[in-house]
């Protein structure tokens, strides 16, 4: 992939992910969500205002983590990236417990609660990765983490596709409790591997 290619991905991503952000943010105020049936998760108070403020901010700061020049100014990326982890943390935590009040069923909420599980584990590996100074690993884990992150745009993008293409609300839902973060993390790992197996070959 050219480099000109990468920057325009990372460009439209970063455009979804702020503007996903900013929209999970503006509603914190109000509870976390303009949707009623989110608000009446049985966990909704005080857990979605938690969940939507501290996965709102990883959202926001994730995608600038990807940009060489922010990773080389290494003051900026740890604090960067320290913000987006506790962030994943705190948001992922929330998510989970939200996932046991989900008002579609258990397997929306068990979709949801595993992505949480994911999310968490992810990032956690992702942090110990960059203690230990294997960058290369760290990385690695880093792009699923935010993968994983990133299941709130395509959670965004899937729900009025299914309206358009006129779905069962909840039968749609609960298959995008699963479509918004699966496909996200296989995309990942196929990355994740193409670059080891590029970096690996003999010259």
């Amino acid at each position: 992939m050219n480099s000109r290619m990468s920057l325009g991905l990372w460009g439209l991503g970063a455009f979804f992910s702020v503007g996903v952000a900013g929209y999970a943010l503006y509603f914190v105020p109000t509870g976390g969500s303009p949707a009623p049936q989110i608000l009446e998760n049985l966990y909704a108070k005080p857990w979605l205002m938690a969940h939507a403020g501290f996965a709102g901010l990883a959202l926001l700061v994730g995608p600038f983590q990807f940009l060489p020049a922010i990773r080389r100014r290494r003051y900026i990326h740890r604090l960067l990236g320290r913000t987006y982890a506790i962030s994943c943390v705190l948001g992922g935590a929330a998510g989970l417990a939200l996932s046991f009040g989900s008002t579609s069923g258990p397997i929306a909420g068990v979709g949801f609660g595993l992505l949480a599980v994911v999310w968490l584990y992810s990032t956690i590996e992702a942090w110990r990765m960059a203690r230990m100074r294997r960058f290369d690993e760290h990385r690695a884990w880093m792009i699923r983490s935010f993968a994983l992150t990133f299941a709130a745009v395509t959670l965004r993008l899937y729900m009025p596709t299914s309206a358009i293409l006129g779905l069962d609300p909840l039968a749609a839902y609960r298959a995008i409790a699963w479509l918004a973060w699966v496909p996200n993390l296989a995309v990942a790992e196929i990355y994740i591997r193409s670059g080891t197996r590029s970096r690996t070959q003999p010259v």
